[in-house]
């Protein structure tokens, strides 16, 4: 059978952009999906998506005009039901192949089989291959059922009685096997033709004729000035947008926003970057207030300098291409005008009242229900910070003369007034002008504020940064303030949200509790913090009161169940992950040194036997239930016992010298000559002697190895 390409395109009202690429990804894919199911295309078929601001389209190659027919076996009934003892068909089985389009004459030809219990006639035929015109109108209507539609639209149709329900009102429908049209598809009270159209106003032919299947790009392209494919749009816009900043010069840079460039793809069918600028008076209010105005509310790209600040100058993506861009031009910095005068006096206003004036403001706003409100929330950031802050200077005093001294004092009540200041003040911006309009500004322009207010910098930066990290690769707090009081806001909302039963479930996390449990995570672990995790959640709780019930330990798994995820997607097989979260470190700090430890151990010619002695041990022990460490030399009686004694005296004070050190590889390393006194114990000694005393001892002995063999992680867990 001869194969041609295949063309199918629905032309609609103008798709939600923040959808667009998706849903043309799920069009094309699901016809093609469908059309394969059926047999009508071939293994070397190839699937091109096209979707602009008013189509979606799939181009296939090698798409047959008819499936193959093929053999179809179906199981009709037990042979002692459908013949009688003669061998003659029963009546049951000559309705059941009438049903089949058969008769008596085919009851020769049945054939039999046994299935295990008893002979089973089934009746073979060929089943004639799906034409495509059938095949592609069943795919056409899966394709459309499933289209992952943000918001459906219910809209009449031409013969004013009939509704359909759609993403938006369908006005056209393509279906082209090479150039043939495929006659009677339908979709959407539409049928298939050969005509779409262009763009609005800057196409040179309406409608547009398709050719053929492999002619549509590039007709679009000529005679409908529409570049259809997503991905070439894209592209086009980028190369366009750098074009325009080279021409710019200064080295100036639009500014990288990913999502920003899709929906402008989705809302342009031909793109035309043009240079725009505003008033440099603007410069004067924060940038990131200029940024987000002109990209969340006009689309546009602002342009960077060489040292990422904003300049007064931006690009627009215009969807028409006129000889004299200037009206253009003009209307754009029109329209960019008014917001930024708006954020300008959002930011001069804010200023005129100070951030601690405005800390009663927040006990009028909720916070939760059940927790309050963002003033007693405050508190309670406060509370827990205290608690930080106190821990974090007593870990890092210890052994530093510098600061157990009287100037480790001042330095002391210096970091635990900024970390006061910062968490009292950090929610205020919260209540101004400028986060009302933009609250993704939240935390950025209490930054600003505390500036103004002639605040320290510690305190500016922490207000600022209490937020990160917003999201995965986001930065992190830049001081120690910061890290203090983002860890408190963290805290607080982890230990609330848990102590009220608020628990993430399934997909949903509304309070974003695995991104704060993470963000906890990394500023332990890159900032290498010496905290323990138990002794910050015991911190957290008091500042609640009676309003919660103590879920600590919940809580506890919960960020270690985060941990290991973290870590498996660093490439950490999950029995090496395992071995170590078993041991529930408190210093997540030192969670990449054990668990490069444990994988460097692994690789060791005796770790596998070691791994199972150590499974056995833990096994041993805990049926035993508690023992004992300490080990009567005297009561050591066989050589495999004695030697593996004197292996442990030996080896594992140097082992624990260079643990203590943070050297984890060389401690284990260390343990590793271990292997032939192990296997040499559990080959010659009964370890459950019927002699109480001699049999306490070898448990001891035991304990005294597992204790030794398990301080960096639970080798057991590396047993296959």
């Amino acid at each position: 059978m001869n194969h041609q390409n295949l063309l199918v395109e629905l032309f609609v009202e103008e798709l939600p952009p923040k959808a667009l690429q998706k849903l043309g990804d799920a069009f094309a894919g699901v016809l093609l999906e469908q059309l394969q199911a059926q047999g009508l295309t071939s293994a070397h078929s190839q699937l091109t998506a096209f979707a602009s601001p008013r189509r979606l389209a799939a181009h296939i190659t090698e798409v047959l005009p008819a499936a193959a027919d093929k053999a179809v076996s179906q199981k009709l009934m037990p042979v002692a039901v459908g013949l009688d003892a003669s061998g003659q068909p029963t009546p049951a089985l000559l309705k059941k192949l009438a049903a089949l389009g058969a008769d008596a004459a085919s009851v020769p030809q049945l054939k039999r089989v046994h299935d295990g219990k008893a002979e089973v006639l089934f009746f073979e035929s060929m089943a004639k291959g799906a034409l495509l015109a059938d095949g592609l109108q069943k795919a056409l209507d899966e394709a459309i059922a499933k289209l992952p539609i943000p918001k459906v639209m219910r809209y009449q149709l031409q013969d004013g009685w009939t509704s359909v329900h759609f993403v938006r009102p369908a006005h056209g429908l393509v279906a082209l096997h090479g150039s043939e049209v495929l006659v009677g598809v339908q979709a959407l009270g539409l049928t298939a033709g050969n005509t779409t159209h262009g763009h609005r106003f800057e196409a040179s032919a309406d409608p547009v004729v398709i050719q053929s299947a492999d002619s549509y790009a590039e007709q679009l392209r000529s005679e409908g000035a529409v570049i259809a494919s997503f991905a070439e749009r894209r592209a086009e816009i980028a190369r366009q947008l750098q074009a325009a900043a080279d021409r710019v010069g200064g080295g100036v840079q639009p500014i990288e926003d990913a999502a920003l460039l899709d929906e402008v793809t989705a809302l342009v069918e031909r793109p035309n970057v043009l240079v725009c600028e505003f008033e440099k008076e603007f410069l004067a209010v924060p940038q990131e207030c200029l940024i987000l105005t002109m990209k969340a509310n006009q689309k546009y790209f602002p342009l960077l300098d060489a040292e990422g600040k904003l300049t007064h100058q931006f690009l627009v993506v215009s969807n028409i291409s006129p000889q004299d861009a200037s009206a253009v031009i003009q209307g754009n910095e029109r329209v960019v005008r008014p917001r930024l005068a708006d954020a300008k006096f959002f930011f001069d206003q804010d200023r005129k009242k100070t951030l601690v004036s405005r800390v009663d403001q927040l006990a009028k706003v909720v916070y939760h229900n059940k927790l309050g409100t963002q003033g007693e929330r405050v508190e309670r950031v406060r509370h827990i910070a205290k608690a930080i802050a106190t821990q974090l200077f007593t870990a890092l005093a210890q052994g530093n003369a510098a600061l157990d001294s009287q100037e480790g004092e001042i330095a002391q009540d210096y970091l635990l007034t900024c970390v006061d200041n910062a968490a009292l003040l950090a929610k205020t911006d919260l209540v101004t002008d400028m986060v009302g309009e933009f609250p993704e500004l939240q935390g950025i322009m209490g930054g600003y504020y505390a500036v103004s207010d002639g605040l320290p910098d510690e305190v500016a930066h922490a207000i600022e940064d209490h937020y990160k990290p917003r999201f995965a690769g986001d930065a992190l707090p830049r001081e120690n303030v910061g890290v203090v009081v983002a860890l408190a806001d963290k805290l607080e909302t982890l230990v609330g949200m848990f102590g009220i039963g608020n628990l993430p479930t399934g997909d949903r996390d509304p309070f974003a509790l695995r991104r704060h449990a993470l963000g906890v995570i990394r500023m332990l672990v890159e900032k290498e913090l010496p905290l323990d995790l138990d002794a910050l959640l015991a911190s957290a709780v008091p500042a609640f009161g009676d309003k919660i019930e103590d879920t600590s330990a919940q809580l506890a798994d919960f960020i270690y169940d985060r941990l290991a995820g973290s870590l498996r997607e660093q490439g950490y097989s999950a029995q090496e992950v395992d071995a170590v979260i078993a041991l529930r470190p408190q210093r997540l700090a030192l969670v990449p040194r054990q668990i490069e430890a444990v994988r460097a151990f692994a690789t060791l010619e005796q770790a596998p036997a070691l791994a199972a002695a150590n499974k056995r041990v833990t096994n041993i022990l805990k049926k035993a239930g508690e023992v004992d460490p300490h080990v009567n030399e005297e009561l050591l009686q066989e050589p495999a016992e004695k030697d593996l004694y004197a292996a442990l005296q030996r080896f594992v004070p140097e082992a624990n010298a260079q643990f203590d050190s943070g050297d984890y590889t060389a401690s284990l390393q260390t343990l590793a000559v271990l292997r032939a006194p192990v296997d040499a114990f559990f080959d010659d000694v009964m370890v459950n002697a019927e002699e109480l005393a001699l049999r306490l001892n070898r448990q001891g002995l035991l304990k005294k190895l597992h204790m030794a063999m398990n301080r960096v992680a639970d080798l057991s867990r590396l047993a296959v």
